[in-house]
């Protein structure tokens, strides 16, 4: 059984091979994963899009990191720059949706408002609210970029659970624990909230 890991390297979409041979009309969706740094997002992200690519579904991770080092480069991290993170990364979500990806996207996203947004842009019906619910305390001690320790020295501002405020979400299509499930079962979670949402009419 594959226990989730404290910080696992990252990958980034340049890494992936994109077979762009035909595949069976399937539902697609925007899948938001949303969390405080160092949740797992990214981790169950890469997972998912994975298991999706065996099943020869088409799909994208859409990561914010990799977009905060191009398309979003000129934000800072104040709350109305986040906002403007939030909108740029889902009228990408968007037009890869309408492309009939499954689109994965892992954005801290911290406030109830932007993501609400976010869900009005992609469309209701096919947005999947994932809550990555990890407690802060696993997040500080998993810390791979020692963002959280310069953090709490100070040297980061508006440093999200710290400094910065994480509205923890309304209703969610799902809620994951990180520090109390596997990696294995947290990406089994996504999977079946994908299957039940290409099973709706």
């Amino acid at each position: 059984m594959t226990r989730f890991p404290p910080s696992a390297e990252t990958i980034t979409n340049r890494d992936r091979r994109v077979d762009r041979a035909p595949k069976p009309i399937q539902r697609s969706a925007v899948v938001w994963l949303t969390g405080l740094s160092a949740a797992g997002k990214s981790t169950i992200a890469r997972h998912v899009a994975d298991e999706l690519q065996t099943q020869g579904r088409r799909t994208y991770v859409l990561d914010g990191d990799e977009l905060r080092s191009g398309l979003c480069s000129d934000l800072g991290f104040s709350l109305e720059d986040r906002a403007e993170n939030v909108r740029r990364a889902a009228e990408v979500a968007r037009v890869l949706f309408a492309a009939d990806l499954t689109v994965l996207c892992t954005l801290i996203s911290p406030l109830e408002i932007d993501r609400s947004a976010a869900r009005s842009i992609v469309g209701g019906d096919d947005f999947l609210e994932v809550y990555v619910q990890t407690p802060i305390e696993e997040c500080i001690a998993r810390d791979p970029k020692s963002l959280y320790r310069r953090a709490l020295n100070g040297e980061i501002p508006d440093f999200t659970g710290i400094s910065s405020p994480y509205e923890v979400p309304l209703n969610p299509e799902l809620v994951i624990d990180t520090s109390g499930q596997t990696l294995d079962a947290c990406v089994r979670s996504v999977l079946e909230l994908l299957d039940a949402h290409t099973s709706r009419p």
